[in-house]
């Protein structure tokens, strides 16, 4: 990823001044407005915009889809998302920011940029130290991406986090420019239970993403709360996902970061930052073959 320019930051720059939650609560209720062929007219120039590849779709007819929401997280045919033989999978369709290890709590956001772990997790000491030495992998899912995000593998979900922040683009540009954007942006953290130990998924928030939601506790935001939300769940009533199960989904772009510890699996060697996947994609690979 290059290094921001001037003209990233001047382009950045109004996004402190804007309401962005005012803006994204906007955005929730337009993009959930039925308004029969205005809708159908502006999903046809969406598609045709973004290039987007309505043959993947379950239903690739326009009208079909009653509000914009609906087209936005559309689902898929079966079968355009093979799930490869990996360890781990790749969550979402998008462009990986990038991937790596942590190091000394640090993730990178940007060459030259790093962004603290605690920080992330809303400073969670126990969810910290597990992933202190950890592997992470930050993907941006565009406006042309499909938007619903799923299991990376096989879990049982221990704990749930919502914890408010702003909503900053996450856009590469923004990436660029907006220090620790990913630890300031609100955001929803999944702990999971597998087979190879913990497993984070991140969601994160940015403006104009008017909702975020998983399958099992529905919508998070809106409403958008000042304060730290925890659901923990006792083994006997947990969610136990398959892996490529659907784990939640966006309304308009965002970003996922998957953790997981080091000592069992490794990230493929080539996937880098600009690297394109797709769900269901191999992600990383067993260290024991």
């Amino acid at each position: 990823m290059k290094t921001a320019t001037v003209l990233d930051r001047l382009a950045s720059a109004p996004q402190y001044l804007l309401p962005q939650h005012t803006l994204s609560r906007l955005m929730h209720w337009l993009t959930r407005q039925e308004w029969g062929g205005f809708t159908h007219w502006l999903i046809r120039r969406f598609v045709k915009h973004f290039k987007v590849d309505m043959q993947q779709a379950l239903v690739p007819e326009i009208e079909h889809y009653d509000s914009f929401n609906q087209f936005f997280t559309r689902a898929l045919a079966e079968g355009v998302r093979p799930l490869a033989e990996s360890a781990l999978i790749s969550p979402v369709d998008g462009e990986v920011s990038q991937i790596g290890a942590i190091e000394q709590g640090q993730l990178l956001q940007v060459k030259g940029h790093s962004f603290d772990l605690r920080a992330l997790l809303g400073g969670d000491r126990a969810m910290t130290e597990t992933f202190q030495d950890g592997l992470f992998c930050t993907i941006y899912l565009s406006p042309r991406d499909y938007h619903r995000i799923h299991m990376p593998i096989a879990g049982t979900l221990q704990r749930m986090l919502y914890l408010p922040g702003k909503l900053f683009s996450v856009n590469q540009r923004t990436a660029r420019t907006v220090p620790n954007l990913f630890a300031r942006n609100e955001r929803v953290i999944c702990l999971f239970d597998t087979e190879i130990g913990p497993v984070a998924v991140i969601l994160v928030g940015a403006i104009f993403v008017g909702s975020m939601e998983t399958t099992w506790e529905g919508q998070i935001t809106p409403p958008y709360v000042s304060h730290l939300r925890h659901w923990m769940y006792e083994p006997e009533q947990a969610p136990q996902l398959q892996q490529g199960e659907e784990l939640g989904r966006f309304n308009m772009g965002s970003t996922v970061l998957v953790l997981c510890q080091a000592e069992q699996v490794q990230w493929l060697k080539d996937l880098q930052a600009s690297s394109t996947v797709q769900m269901g994609q191999a992600l990383g690979v067993s260290k024991n073959g």
